[in-house]
């Protein structure tokens, strides 16, 4: 996983590539995005293959794929994008919020889940703080849950930069604390959610609503 992250400056325009096997459904979401000045879509592609074929052309700062595609199926796209654009990010859409898909998506390296069957789906809003390299989840995936145990305020707080995509120097820089001690508290954390791999890490916290992600 890209430790860094990438801020936008307003000023720039957010360009963004569509990957949907379903004219109609591409055209609705050009027209959403659009109506943002701050984002310029710049291609469209009705299949995997050919996403990552315009990806590689035209490097859009984000990618919204569908998950579900006929041939090269979103998430394989999505890691042949991963692997061939690193500065460019990709969100799934998808109709389905089974935890096999959302974590299938953030181990191929995609920084967004967003589900199309929402009624208050904001894209041109979504696309954002996916520009900028932040995890981002459709809020009707998560679900209220404790966890394995109750974790600490310090340990909360080193989650939520974690999910920010902080290396751990960089967190313990900005809390005053040795790498040492941010590394032991990172194992903890995973420890306590069941988890060995970063990319599970992120969407145990974001689904059981243990970080903000807006």
């Amino acid at each position: 996983m890209n430790e860094e992250r990438n801020h936008i400056d307003r000023g720039d325009k957010i360009t963004v590539l569509l990957v949907d096997d379903h004219f109609l459904v591409r055209r609705g979401f050009r027209r959403i995005l659009e109506d943002d000045p701050h984002i310029t879509v710049v291609g469209e592609a009705g299949s995997g293959e050919q996403g990552v074929e315009l990806a590689s052309q035209l490097q859009p700062k984000v990618v919204l794929m569908d998950c579900a595609m006929p041939g090269m199926n979103g998430i394989t796209a999505a890691r042949e994008i991963a692997k061939k654009c690193p500065t460019t990010f990709v969100a799934m859409l998808s109709m389905h919020s089974e935890g096999f898909w959302v974590r299938h998506a953030f181990n191929v390296g995609a920084r967004g889940f967003i589900l199309k069957g929402a009624i208050d789906l904001d894209l041109a809003v979504a696309v954002e703080p996916v520009a900028s390299g932040e995890f981002l989840f459709d809020p009707a995936i998560a679900r209220r849950s404790t966890g394995r145990r109750d974790l600490t305020v310090r340990e909360l707080q080193i989650l939520q930069l974690i999910v920010n995509g902080k290396s751990n120097r960089e967190i313990a820089a900005e809390l005053v604390l040795s790498v040492n001690t941010v590394a032991v508290h990172r194992s903890r954390i995973m420890a306590a959610a069941g988890v060995r791999k970063t990319a599970d890490l992120i969407v145990h916290s974001i689904t059981n609503n243990l970080v903000s992600i807006f």
